[in-house]
């Protein structure tokens, strides 16, 4: 099979979400399949792919800069669009994707998240037509009305409720609008399937779950210097807002409840572009904002307790798949760990509100015998369930009726 992948950023390395999903989907296809990636890059410039890594290419094209502020309240009050139909708008990657799809047909396109969905139309155009295929990372419209109903609780937040007001309800169109013209849906777990099945009512989504490559992610590999003994680790692109709610909410609620009774407990935050909202915690001798990090496994090693103290969001977790395939212990909210079958007490600990989510770190920073078994059944939960080698053949199956 020929195949292209649509990303809004070259995947390879892998360091955050959608790049870790993509490019474990593709490391895996290209073993049978011919793959072009045509991405968008930034002005870090074009890391190389690995070599020998099978029949593979890769396309460039500039990522376009960001909308002014000014453009942004315009297009909030006079377009329907979803903020993110409008983000990565760019006539030189239209023309260059044209350009592919008149010089080789393909069999399959796929359209990695929402923000690559405006470029169907290109797809539409193409012949010989390919398969269409709409990796919806996330549910985004249920992201959104869950953050609205978030911040709608804080009125120092209604700011925020209220943009997630209006992408909530233009989420709602344009997601279905997608849906209905690509030729397969892929969602990340039964509850987005379900999700988006409300929307489109005989949409036959394929579920295809967050995976990663386990034997990239190596119990032994040395954690950072001086993270210490109790350090409780937090890994995310710190831009994200389900990830800045996650992180506030922990150093405000949980983690003085934790050095109550484990008082040279740190909490780690790694991740690039920490949030203005965030600077706060800079303050505060017990946490660290690590910013950009080159690697984040280490820190994940370092972990005594991983921590996914997410309220907000859709989809699955990759950070909660990657601290389990290093046999850290998790604790996370419920919602955090929406769409994986892990089971409470086994794989993970689970717990919502502020008093249990301490509670159950504490218990784990006090029980090293107990984390070690949590962490090596979370590890077996990962190699059987979530390794890309498990997943693929579902992929493969979109195109089996071609």
């Amino acid at each position: 099979m020929n195949l292209l992948f649509l990303t809004s950023q070259v995947p390879y390395p892998p360091r955050q979400g959608g790049a870790l999903r993509a490019w474990g989907m593709i490391s895996a296809l290209v073993r049978r399949h011919t793959v072009t990636i045509l991405s968008f890059h930034d002005a870090a410039g074009v890391p190389p792919l690995p070599p020998d890594f099978g029949d593979i290419s890769l396309d460039v094209v500039p990522e376009p800069p960001p909308r002014p502020l000014s453009r942004r309240l315009r297009d909030l009050l006079f377009s329907r669009q979803p903020d993110m139909a409008l983000r990565l708008e760019s006539p030189l990657f239209r023309q260059r994707l044209a350009e592919r799809l008149a010089a080789q047909p393909f069999d399959a396109v796929h359209i990695e998240g929402i923000e690559m969905a405006l470029f169907l139309d290109v797809l539409e155009q193409a012949r010989p037509h390919p398969l269409m295929i709409f990796d919806d990372f996330n549910c985004e419209f249920l992201l959104q009305k869950r953050a609205f109903l978030t911040d709608l609780r804080h009125p120092a937040r209604w700011h925020g409720a209220l943009y997630s007001l209006v992408q909530w309800r233009r989420l709602r169109w344009y997601e279905a609008e997608i849906c209905r013209r690509a030729d397969c849906v892929i969602a990340v777990s039964e509850a987005d399937a379900a999700a988006l099945r409300s929307l489109v009512l005989d949409l036959r989504p394929t579920v295809v779950p967050n995976g990663v490559d386990v034997s990239a992610y190596d119990p032994r590999i040395p954690p950072a210097p001086g993270m210490g003994k109790n350090a409780l680790v937090f890994t995310g692109k710190m831009d994200f807002r389900p990830n800045v709610d996650a992180v506030l909410w922990f150093a405000e609620e949980v983690l003085p409840r934790i050095r109550g009774q484990v008082p040279d407990a740190r909490f780690w935050v790694v991740g690039q572009r920490p949030h203005p909202r965030l600077a706060a915690l800079r303050k505060d001798p017990a946490i660290t904002l690590t910013g950009y990090v080159e690697d984040t496994r280490p820190y994940i090693a370092g972990a005594t307790v991983y921590v996914a103290p997410l309220r907000i969001g859709g989809g699955t977790r990759l950070k909660l798949l990657e601290a389990m395939a290093m046999e850290r212990a998790v604790v996370s909210t419920r919602l955090g760990a929406e769409g994986y079958e892990v089971r409470d007490g086994r794989e993970l600990l689970l717990a919502d509100d502020a008093e249990a989510f301490a509670a159950a770190v504490v218990s784990l920073l006090r029980d090293p015998a107990r984390r070690t078994t949590i962490g090596r059944a979370a590890r077996r939960f990962v190699e059987d369930h979530y390794d890309w080698s498990v997943l693929a053949p579902r992929v493969e199956a979109l195109y089996r009726d071609l």
